[in-house]
């Protein structure tokens, strides 16, 4: 089993930057595929990226495409998500999320594929 907690989130302004980190509990974190997503009042939990075990494979949704930028540290237990460019829409909850594989190479898009979540970290961008 993996602990998350997400943090880095806070207020800036628009095309401002912010790093988001995710720390994992555990001694097998090389073991997990990792994700972001993100929920903003009254919407569904949506997709923000996702890197797999070894962080030589990555996805990102269309809307963060090119400003966004997930990574992660493998001797850290930690994940990260580089946010550039921000935007008053990209205003939400940021959740880690993390799921156990047996090999490399992939990544997850739904929510439902992944098994732990971290308690989220609140993100506001003002125009």
């Amino acid at each position: 089993q993996v602990q998350l907690v997400e943090s880095g989130g806070g207020l800036v302004q628009a095309g401002g930057s912010l790093r988001l980190s995710c720390a994992a509990s555990g001694r097998t974190f090389s073991r997990y595929a990792m994700g972001w997503f993100r929920q903003a009042p009254g919407k569904e939990r949506e997709f923000v990226a996702a890197i797999d075990w070894s962080g030589g494979s990555k996805y990102y949704a269309d809307s963060v495409k090119g400003r966004f930028t997930i990574s992660r540290d493998n001797a850290k237990n930690t994940v990260y998500l580089q946010m550039n460019s921000l935007k008053p829409e990209d205003t939400a909850v940021y959740y880690c999320a993390a799921r156990a594989v047996n090999s490399g190479g992939y990544y997850y898009i739904r929510r439902y594929d992944y098994d732990y979540w971290g308690q989220g970290t609140q993100v506001t961008v003002s125009s």
